[in-house]
């Protein structure tokens, strides 16, 4: 029986996201769907599926007989990462910023709001803005009890969201590339993928409101579904994570820290950490954009589309651990209690590694399978032009959300969106491929099987699915907002009706979110606190 660019093709990604929310165990659910596609791709032969498993985890470290290093820097960075944060607490740096953060950011609110402004000022790369931002908002969101889940979704909504309408981004690059290549394939010399780029910004809806959401919420404190009882519990008791689940995030080891730390201890490795990653990022880039076989100009934009991101995070977190090493020697705490700190560092990452591998093999199950081909073929069967965006913009977030890829989603329907475009329609392009951008990243942000949302709850140091399922309803308000927009978009052929109408919408539906959340008492009680 032919599985693969089927509706079987569905069963791997749907398996996994039912098991891991009834079950909440990741590591099973994940699983549980790589086998079964596996068994899919091989027609149930046991030993053909157990040497598909074998092959797809052999090729995250070695692909074509060399090593694979995106997979490889990233998961050393994950644990270089997890090293500089251990030893910056043990210094005491942690400590000594969170009671310096005390005596400046007075409220929850300033907590908050301070964390989604760091979100947004490291847009670089979406990898680097959650982790970084976390190891830096942590001590300060901790110290106002605000629970880790809602700080996971201040990361993830500042991540992705940021990236995607920012063209001086590894994400803006890597889109900006692949609309050049469509313009070139349609003939399209009107404008230039670039300009396409900053046109589509009020375009993608969902990046829009997500960002708005964000701040909002960061204000006026709204608390809704889910993460109402994260935040009951961290105001009330102090206990920003559940008690019965840190062992899950690495937090099962306690050492003693110094109480001879200063800001500096935290503050100069992440700074370092920060600067030395852009500064390998803008170095790699200009290497490769020198080393293309085809002569092209070397401009922040071409650096930035052919710069090399993990080798970046990997040399930038050397520096970073570098640096928090010699902060942490003249604390005299002993060679012992450094190799502890490391210790801890490298366990407190082992889940997000885990994690990340299983979704990699689910990912790679998935591709093989035809999962996204499958979806995407739905499209281009007897459409209404009008609905065309709103239907883009569903399909691929329901792709994002099932291969848990945003960047495979754009690779497959951005191509399929301005196919149908061309030859209906040219005037909907750039709609159309704003909506596919849009659906990728709503989808992303509500997949557990995203590398990007694995990666936030790292970040904040929540628990994963209490990520995912905290971060669901804020993610459906910003979609559903988005989704009246693009059908007001498609029936009026006009973005600006349709932001519009998508704006109107965006308050009537933040005022029945604040007259919910009124009836908690933290929202009111974290105001004035």
């Amino acid at each position: 029986m032919e599985f693969e660019n089927s509706i079987y093709s569905l069963i791997p990604p749907v398996l996994a996201i039912l098991m891991v929310v009834l079950t909440r165990r990741v590591l099973l659910s994940l699983g549980a769907g790589i086998v079964a596609g596996a068994l899919l791709l091989h027609d149930f032969n046991i030993g053909a599926t157990l040497k598909e498993i074998g092959t797809i985890v052999k090729g995250h470290f070695i692909a074509d007989g060399a090593l694979n290093e995106w997979n490889v820097y990233i998961l050393l960075f994950l644990l270089i990462l997890g090293m500089m944060t251990s030893i910056i607490s043990l210094a005491g740096g942690s400590r000594a910023f969170g009671e310096w953060a005390i005596s400046k950011v007075k409220t929850r609110r300033g907590a908050q709001l301070l964390t989604v402004v760091f979100g947004l000022v490291i847009f670089i790369d979406d990898y680097f803005n959650s982790l970084a931002v976390g190891n830096v908002s942590r001590p300060i969101t901790d110290r106002h009890r605000i629970s880790r889940a809602k700080l996971a979704y201040y990361l993830d909504s500042t991540a992705a969201p940021v990236c995607v309408i920012s063209p001086v981004s590894s994400w803006g690059a890597y889109i900006i590339g692949i609309i050049g290549t469509i313009f070139a394939t349609h003939e399209i010399t009107n404008m230039s993928a670039f300009s396409a780029f900053i046109q589509m910004i009020p375009m993608n809806f969902y990046a829009v409101f997500a960002l708005i959401l964000v701040f909002v919420v960061a204000y006026f404190q709204l608390d809704f579904g889910p993460m109402r009882k994260h935040e009951e519990r961290a105001f009330a008791t102090g206990e920003v994570i559940d008690p019965e689940k840190k062992a899950a995030i690495g937090e099962g080891i306690k050492l003693e820290e110094s109480d001879k730390g200063k800001v500096g201890d935290l503050v100069w490795p992440i700074v370092l950490l920060i600067v030395s990653t852009v500064a390998f990022m803008i170095y790699t880039g200009i290497q490769n954009v020198k080393g293309l076989e085809e002569p092209t100009a070397v401009t922040l934009l071409s650096i930035f589309e052919n710069t090399d991101v993990p080798k970046s995070l990997l040399y930038g977190g050397l520096v970073g651990l570098a640096a928090a090493i010699l902060f942490f020697l003249p604390k005299k705490m002993g060679a012992a209690s450094l190799g502890k700190g490391l210790g801890r560092g490298v366990q407190s990452m082992i889940g997000a590694v885990t994690i990340l591998l299983f979704a990699w093999t689910i990912i790679s199950i998935i591709d093989s399978l035809g999962t996204g081909k499958y979806l995407a073929g739905l499209v281009d069967q007897h459409m209404n032009l009008a609905y065309l965006p709103f239907v883009l913009f569903v399909l691929s977030g329901l792709m994002a959300f099932a291969t848990g890829t945003s960047w495979g989603t754009f690779g497959v329907m951005l191509p399929i969106a301005a196919e149908i475009s061309a030859s209906t329609n040219i005037e909907l392009m750039l709609p159309v491929l704003a909506a596919v951008l849009a659906g990728s990243v709503f989808g992303d942000h509500c997949s557990p099987i995203s590398d990007t949302t694995i990666l936030s709850s790292t970040g904040a140091g929540s628990h994963h699915i209490d990520h995912v399922m905290t971060q669901l309803p804020y993610s459906l308000v910003a979609a559903g907002v988005s989704a009246v927009g693009y059908l007001a978009l498609g029936l009026t052929e006009s973005v600006w009706v349709g932001l519009f109408v998508s704006t109107g919408v965006f308050a009537i539906a933040l005022l029945f979110i604040k007259k919910l959340s009124s009836k908690n008492s933290i929202a009111a009680n974290s105001i004035k606190a």
